[in-house]
């Protein structure tokens, strides 16, 4: 595996996170339908898709610029100098929850654990800064993203319909950090 350092962010790094292919590949996406017979609820399942999906990501450059200057933490993953990857998280103070909302690595670099070692990093950020637990925000539609999050031990802990300026539903995963 190609050596890579995960570190956080510096002014410098944004033209690379910037740069960063920011959609995905999938092969799946989560169906979801409503409880039937007057119960109060929804169920997702996860459904193939006839041929690979190419998932725009949904948030654009401009927004993430902007969110960038108010996340904490916001960690790169770093190979010879270059951002190779990097996540986005938002502390919110009342529910102690590190919520992860951004979570990019460059295509060439995806299956190399890139992911799972910024979100192993962003949990020991945030059991040193007395979050509780955390979240991870996806689209239904993004399959690697629920993969990875169920690997790391992420349980299905909601969603929100129409969450995303696309239109997408989001689900939101979390894991306790103590």
């Amino acid at each position: 595996m190609p050596l890579f350092q995960i570190r956080t962010a510096l002014a410098t790094d944004v033209p690379y996170l910037v740069a960063l292919e920011h959609h995905c590949i999938t092969e799946t996406v989560w169906k979801m339908a409503w409880a039937e017979n007057g119960v109060l609820g929804a169920s997702f399942r996860p459904m193939a898709l006839p041929r690979p999906l190419k998932l725009q990501y949904p948030r654009t450059k401009e927004m993430l610029m902007d969110d960038w200057q108010r996340r904490q933490p916001l960690l790169v993953a770093v190979h010879d100098g270059v951002p190779i990857g990097y996540l986005a998280g938002d502390v919110h103070r009342v529910s102690d929850t590190l919520w992860i909302t951004d979570l990019v690595v460059a295509e060439a670099w995806r299956r190399e654990g890139i992911a799972t070692a910024l979100m192993l990093t962003a949990a020991d950020w945030g059991a040193a800064n007395q979050q509780q637990q955390m979240v991870l925000e996806t689209s239904f539609r993004n399959g690697p993203a629920i993969a990875l999050a169920q690997h790391l031990g992420f349980v299905f802990s909601g969603f929100h319909y129409g969450y995303y300026t696309n239109g997408d539903t989001a689900l939101f995963f979390s894991r306790s950090l103590t």
